[in-house]
């Protein structure tokens, strides 16, 4: 083989190993209630699954109530394949937009975090 087409081969398989580890984070999938909805009923637990694995010691939720109070939540546990972080809601919540501020480590060693919002209007 030529040596140019030597160097090609190495550099495009190189661009997919780095490309496949930029994807190995674990990113927001999808949530319950979900991102920028309006509920009628306040919810008693946040389900927040994720394109991958979880390890729960590393990964939790912060929940900001319109007034900007932190919203008491309890310990959360992992489901379907460790694939969803589900918070149990501890207090009543009120009319308003409330904010989901969450942080998770995938079980392959990845960090990530984001916000979302929902609303509740009964």
């Amino acid at each position: 083989m030529p040596q140019i087409k030597k160097l090609t081969f190495l550099a495009a398989g190189a661009s997919i190993a780095l490309a496949s580890q930029v994807f190995a984070h674990a990113h927001l999938k999808s949530a319950a209630p979900a991102s920028d909805s309006t509920v009628k009923q306040a919810p008693s637990e946040l389900d927040l699954t994720f394109t991958e694995g979880l390890n729960l010691k590393f990964s939790g939720v912060k929940v900001t109530a319109p007034d900007k109070a932190v919203v008491k939540t309890g310990g959360g546990s992992l489901m379907d394949g460790d694939m969803t972080l589900m918070v149990p809601v501890s207090q009543k919540l009120t009319p308003g937009k409330y904010t989901v501020e969450w942080h998770v480590l995938s079980t392959d060693g990845h960090k990530t975090n984001g916000t979302y919002s929902f609303t509740v209007a009964p």
